[in-house]
């Protein structure tokens, strides 16, 4: 799949920059040593393919990608991660916070069912921006490529949206998410912070959140159409 025109030329600027260089040059680097990568690399910019950047509506700021793996539909062995926050690919068994987030949405989102998948993309079609703020990882061993660029490309990501978005929802759910958040204009967006939905943080506020409803009515509010968090 090809980025949205927004998003491509975007990306197309960053990837001239001599951070984004960098960055790639270690990937490439710990690729060569045998070390695995998630996700694989057509998907890294997944999140851009399905709505362009003045019709994201919502925005779900997560971490960084899943580390593990799981069988798809074919039974081959594949990442979990395919460049949408918490969601998974394939008929891989939804991990934890993406379990956590089901049991939110149905408390929170009349009729909610949990699907028995975690792939997400019927949310990305609509105008959800999954984006996490490091978009790559090593397998088994999460964070391991937190500073070594990404945060400088999400953070210009998160300025192109305030800035030249009409108005959108941010979700941030944790500390890594929130400090994303520090310099959205409170205004014209709707920012909603969070414990992440980890199970070593679910239990500390973002069970009872409501941020799915509170999008919505957000949404509805300044006479967008709503998301519609169902999942078949």
């Amino acid at each position: 799949m090809t980025q949205t025109p927004q998003w491509q030329s975007i990306i197309e600027q960053q990837k001239q920059l001599p951070y984004y260089q960098k960055l790639i040059t270690e990937i490439e680097q710990r690729k060569a040593q045998g070390i695995a990568v998630f996700p694989e690399e057509n998907a890294i910019f997944n999140a851009f393919e399905y709505a362009d950047l003045q019709d994201i509506k919502v925005v779900i700021l997560g971490q960084d990608p899943y580390h593990g793996t799981g069988s798809d539909n074919s039974g081959e062995t594949v990442p979990q991660a395919h460049g949408l926050a918490f969601s998974v690919q394939g008929n891989i068994k939804s991990p934890p916070s993406l379990a956590n987030i089901y049991k939110e949405l149905a408390t929170d989102i009349e009729g909610f069912i949990s699907p028995k998948h975690g792939n997400l993309t019927a949310w990305a079609k609509q105008g959800v921006l999954l984006l996490n703020t490091v978009l790559t990882v090593e397998q088994a061993n999460a964070n391991a490529h937190a500073k070594l660029g990404w945060e400088i490309f999400t953070d210009e990501i998160i300025k192109q949206l305030n800035q030249e978005n009409s108005g959108c929802v941010f979700i941030l759910w944790g500390a890594h998410a929130k400090k994303k958040g520090r310099n959205i204009d409170i205004v014209k967006h709707q920012v909603l912070a969070g414990p992440h939905p980890s199970p070593l943080s679910a239990y500390r506020g973002f069970f009872g959140c409501q941020h799915f409803s509170k999008a919505n009515a957000w949404l509805a509010l300044h006479n967008k159409e709503i998301i519609n968090w169902h999942l078949s």
